[in-house]
């Protein structure tokens, strides 16, 4: 069996939209996008922190990391990526 080893391309830019800029913003923290279940999943980084290897996208004065083995496979973080549990209501 053969993997994928592949690192993401460093000219390649990541696309933050606007609603997901707007949690990070209002929230005051950064944000790591990680491997879960269902998919690539937002999280602040108090609940999944960042890694050595994680890409990392300015959101204002914050940062949003991103796994290098999700980073390969997104083109932009998008609320689908923000667990219910995190949303407000």
């Amino acid at each position: 069996m053969q993997s994928d080893t592949r690192e993401p391309e460093p000219s390649r830019s990541i696309y933050v939209t606007d609603d997901v800029r707007s949690y990070v913003l209002q929230r005051k923290r950064d944000f790591r996008v990680s491997t879960a279940c269902s998919g690539p999943i937002l999280l602040p980084t108090s609940v999944k922190p960042p890694k050595a290897t994680d890409l990392q996208v300015p959101v204002g004065d914050y940062t949003v990391y991103i796994s290098k083995y999700q980073a390969r496979y997104i083109d932009s973080i998008h609320r689908g990526m923000i667990p219910i549990f995190y949303e407000d209501f």
